[in-house]
């Protein structure tokens, strides 16, 4: 029997269905139907979280992985996720969990104090909800960062922010961080190839950046010929300057073939390169590349003097040139984020984790 508890969420409907308020897909239920994340359900007259306390795995990993180059650099962050998501993606690079219905995916059961004194055991600064979207384990979610801050350990949402406003409010109170997928910027391109819709994910975007103080990083993943060419990159560029400020770092990842998008080619490293140049004439400050070795296009340069501040290659990091609170060694200038001592020494290293043995 999967467990289930209860949710806040939802509301009726005049017809006897009970529609889910958690996103804007607006899943609406007969008794015993799923939603199309597939973990929230309707049980009686409510909709139900079957997924509380049950996760995919848990894994150390470096912060730079989930991508936050601003946020602790160097730490160790133990990640987790549930099976499920409220999105379609068709190029899904985690699709053997995102998208399972299978409750087997769930390997792991852990009580939120469980995570929490795990990732205090292992050294960790902080605790990510990543491989499927939070946004659909929100509850679950929400509880665990609450364990986390009270072992004085930080929240990590990696998301696409497809969630509506009053979720919204509620998630992002509870989290320190978030790295945030802007798949695209057309509406085409959200609609045909993820299943959702652009504006709500620009609507969760400006409320991060005016309404709460969690850090927050952007990532895109540039799929040739589908949302690389230098006028959507303009635009988004653009929008993201003016909307959300220059310090937002973006991230301009390459897509490899994977789950429904086989047919498509991997993406060019040059590729990457010309959406970090775009992103920079746009008045980006921080601009990096993902999925590729580029140690340039990985490295965090100083906005005002151009010193490089930190170096990395892949996950490790070299030469660090800022001080314990973030101010660049060579010019004194801020550079924008969350530093807290010296850069983490974790490199490279993805170490799985049972949990038994922390409780």
């Amino acid at each position: 029997m999967v467990p289930t508890v209860p949710t806040t969420y939802w509301h009726p409907l005049a017809d006897g269905r009970v529609q889910c308020d958690v996103c804007p897909r607006a899943c609406k239920l007969r008794d015993g139907q799923r939603g199309v994340c597939f973990v929230r359900a309707r049980e009686g007259d409510e909709i139900v979280l079957t997924t509380y306390g049950r996760s995919s795995g848990f894994c150390v990993d470096p912060v730079e992985k989930k991508p936050l180059n601003h946020f602790l650099p160097g730490s160790s962050i133990l990640s987790f996720g549930t099976a499920g998501c409220n999105l379609a993606c068709r190029f899904c690079q985690n699709w053997d969990i995102s998208k399972s219905k299978e409750m087997d995916t769930l390997a792991d059961q852990a009580a939120p104090e469980e995570i929490a004194r795990a990732a205090a055991a292992e050294g960790c600064r902080s605790v990510a909800f990543t491989y499927n979207d939070p946004t659909i384990f929100l509850e679950y979610a929400i509880d665990v960062a609450d364990a986390c801050h009270e072992l004085g350990l930080a929240a990590v949402a990696v998301t696409a922010g497809y969630i509506c406003p009053e979720p919204r409010a509620d998630f992002y109170a509870h989290l320190d961080a978030a790295n945030v997928d802007l798949k695209g910027f057309t509406e085409d391109f959200y609609r045909h190839t993820c299943g959702a819709e652009l504006g709500a994910v620009l609507e969760t975007l400006e409320f991060l950046r005016h309404e709460t103080d969690a850090w927050f990083e952007l990532t895109t993943l540039l799929i040739p010929g589908l949302n690389d060419s230098d006028r959507e990159l303009d635009e988004m560029t653009s929008w993201v300057a003016e909307h959300l400020g220059t310090d937002v770092p973006m991230h301009f990842t390459a897509f490899h073939p994977d789950y429904r998008m086989r047919d498509r080619p991997p993406t060019p490293p040059e590729t990457l390169s010309r959406a970090r140049h775009i992103a920079r004439a746009n008045g980006v400050r921080y601009a990096y590349t993902g999925n590729v070795h580029d140690t340039g296009g990985q490295s965090t340069f100083c906005h005002g003097c151009g010193a490089r501040v930190v170096e990395r290659d892949w996950y490790s990091i070299g030469d660090y040139q800022l001080d314990d609170d973030g101010h660049c060694r060579a010019c004194g200038t801020v550079i924008p984020g969350r530093f807290d001592g010296g850069p983490g020494g974790w490199g490279p290293q993805r170490r799985p984790v049972v949990l038994r043995g922390h409780s």
